[in-house]
């Protein structure tokens, strides 16, 4: 059996990975189809499946819609897609406005908004509440977000001097204005049966307007057409205060180009002044009207007329929505970071049974986990066109790619296990990062103009972000040496040295990716800016780990440091780099202040305090260390043994 566990496990998880790609059953609504849609929302074509998902993540921070979050996972709660809650909201919003899907936190503003404590029995978690609960209190929010805009608005103080209470708020209210804008999408927010409306305002555009001119010129026109008229405008003029997505595609005629999409709200309002209204509307009027009925197979197959309905000239956008909806299934990252995380254990686990067996299921595993990240990676650059780091959220992903890849080198070279381990765990943390970073929003957004694709650009984030990848895998590889040689009795003295040389060595390529990325972004600056350096924050935080790296290095060379302050030195790179990565952002001033994260900062200091808690770990005396109790060693430095009458080299001499 021990022969064919490396092959059994990674062939279950292949076939788990595989069947998540087919699509799903649709036996009544085809939210699946729904969600191939292509619409225009953060300056980008998408699928209604993006904009579902990604707006569940900001106003849920789940990809799925749990509509009992009081019940424990036992109890079988209600759990639906983000793409069957993002119809619902968009074409019967009376039933969404139930849903508890509005994440609030703050205990502070939870009172303050007299929303229900939690009580599971009478179905409140205390945290998850429904835009009708939140509604009646929208006067008290409004109060509070005056307040803080008002003060800002003066130069009072800015966001960075909100208090959690503060920020808190700010996020609630981002989180209830994306939500109207979904409710405004397709129809307006209060309508009940809008096929019916629809064709009433269309009826009433022609004696409309001449009942609004003969009023402005002061002639007889009928009061109540004229009312019924300027109440459609009205309703019309809130969708639009909202800036929903752009849901209609542009006319099929020259003259208008095919990526001037337009909202439902702009295409009413011009036919009010004889523009004629596009078949388009008409289908997402009746796919409303379906849905809200109940009527599935209608609802079905309007949305197969509205494709049909598409001209050739937009066959790229169906095939861009098609190919990012199959992406957003297959959920590449997602399940690679389940596989690191079972790789991990089962590298660890290998470590205290010596078995050969685990060791090899779990460098099997990172490897398939390796293909789906990698396949994510291209899958992901093939959608946006551009290079793999462009913001921060690729960023995460490419360097826990980076450091996947020299951890199974590593592991190819020693086969002990040290690399697997380094590999799954970077793996999963980078990708966890990256989880939380999502949130922010729509990850494939439109680049700033700053960081607008050149080849310059390409190299720079490239090879910087490899870079950033080797300093984080030498100081997890020198956190392996720390945490077996104090807590265990695994750290040999052959161990001790391997992991040397391997810390060594990844220092040495971490050196040379910086110092080469950091001279790349310079010709880049100067190709956009103007000028080849400018000392603003991120070159700084940049040239900081070339600086560091190489002190390293020659503290090495020098004889001042062996294989422990080797070790230290490479965790305090884990603090050097991931201040340059996450920490010059959090300070909002510079050029390079595009991925600023309040809620970073916590888990960054905590992650520092971490890294100087094992460099103390790592600096206590040897006799504290379980892998050399019972062992003759020195310190290490040039003053010789600590005494005793025996002294020999030892592998963790400081």
């Amino acid at each position: 059996m021990k022969k064919w566990l490396p092959l059994v496990v990674t062939l279950v998880m292949g076939l788990w990975f595989v069947s998540t790609l087919r699509k799903p059953s649709q036996p009544d609504f085809h939210y699946a189809e729904f969600g191939r849609l292509p619409l225009l929302f953060n300056g980008r074509m998408q699928p209604m499946d993006s904009l579902a998902r990604n707006s569940l993540l900001q106003i849920r921070e789940k990809q799925r819609a749990n509509l009992e979050p009081w019940k424990s996972w036992y109890e079988r709660p209600r759990v639906i897609p983000a793409i069957q809650w993002l119809a619902t909201v968009m074409m019967n919003p009376e039933v969404a406005d139930q849903w508890p899907v509005f994440r609030v936190d703050n205990p502070e503003l939870i009172t303050l908004l007299k929303l229900p404590e939690k009580d599971l029995a009478q179905g409140h978690d205390g945290k998850h509440f429904s835009w009708s609960q939140i509604q009646p209190v929208l006067s008290v929010m409004q109060e509070q977000v005056s307040r803080i805009s008002e003060r800002e608005q003066r130069k009072e103080s800015d966001a960075s001097h909100r208090t959690v209470f503060e920020k808190a708020v700010m996020k609630l209210h981002a989180r209830l204005v994306l939500y109207m804008r979904l409710k405004n999408t397709v129809q307006p927010q209060d309508a009940r049966d809008w096929p019916a409306e629809l064709k009433e305002y269309e009826a009433l555009i022609a004696p409309g307007v001449e009942a609004l001119r003969a009023q402005q010129a002061g002639r007889e026109h009928d009061e109540a057409l004229l009312h019924r008229f300027m109440r459609y405008l009205n309703k019309l003029e809130v969708m639009l205060r909202f800036e929903p997505p752009l849901l209609v595609p542009p006319p099929d005629h020259p003259g208008h180009d095919h990526t001037e999409w337009m909202r439902v709200g702009d295409v009413l309002l011009q036919a009010a002044r004889g523009e004629p209204v596009p078949d388009s509307l008409h289908f997402y009027a009746e796919m409303a009207g379906a849905f809200r009925r109940g009527d599935a197979p209608e609802f079905n197959k309007q949305i197969v007329a509205y494709r049909a309905s598409l001209s050739p000239k937009f066959d790229h956008a169906k095939l861009k929505a098609g190919r990012e909806e199959l992406f957003n299934r297959m959920e590449p990252f997602y399940k690679a970071m389940v596989m690191y995380v079972l790789a991990g254990l089962l590298a660890c686990a290998s470590w205290f049974n010596l078995s050969e067996s685990l060791r090899r299921s779990a460098v099997w595993l990172i490897l398939l986990a390796m293909v789906i990240h990698t396949m994510g990676l291209i899958f992901r650059m093939w959608l946006e066109g551009r290079p793999p780091v462009t913001n921060l959220y690729s960023s995460a992903i490419f360097i826990g790619w980076g450091a996947v890849v020299l951890g199974l080198v590593l592991e190819g070279f020693y086969r002990d296990g040290i690399g697997a381990v380094v590999a799954s765990v970077v793996g999963f943390l980078t990708l966890i990062v990256a989880h939380h970073l999502s949130l922010g929003g729509d990850t494939m957004e439109m680049m700033r103009a700053v960081l607008d694709t050149n080849f310059w650009l390409a190299t720079h984030v490239v090879i910087i972000t490899l870079g950033y990848s080797s300093a984080f895998v030498a100081g997890f590889l020198a956190l392996v040496y720390i945490i077996r040689g104090v807590f265990t009795r695994s750290l040999s003295e052959a161990t001790g040295k391997s992991l040397a040389r391997m810390v060594y060595g990844i220092i040495c390529f971490a050196t040379l990716f910086s110092f080469v990325g950091t001279v790349l972004g310079g010709i880049w600056a100067d190709q956009s800016w103007g000028r080849f350096w400018g000392w603003d924050p991120k070159e700084n935080g940049a040239l900081i780990i070339v600086l560091w790296n190489a002190l390293i290095l020659h503290l090495r060379w020098g004889g001042i440091i062996r294989e422990r302050g080797l070790m230290a030195c490479a965790i305090f790179g884990n603090i050097v780099t991931s201040w340059s990565w996450f920490g010059v952002n959090m300070l909002g001033i510079g050029l390079h202040s595009y991925g600023f994260m309040d809620a970073a900062f916590k888990w960054l200091m905590l992650f520092v305090v971490s890294q100087l808690a094992l460099i103390g770990l790592g600096m206590m005396p040897l006799r504290f260390w379980k892998s050399f109790q019972g062992r003759a060693t020195d310190t290490g430095g040039p003053s010789g043994p600590t005494g005793g009458k025996q002294s020999a080299p030892a592998p963790a001499g400081a």
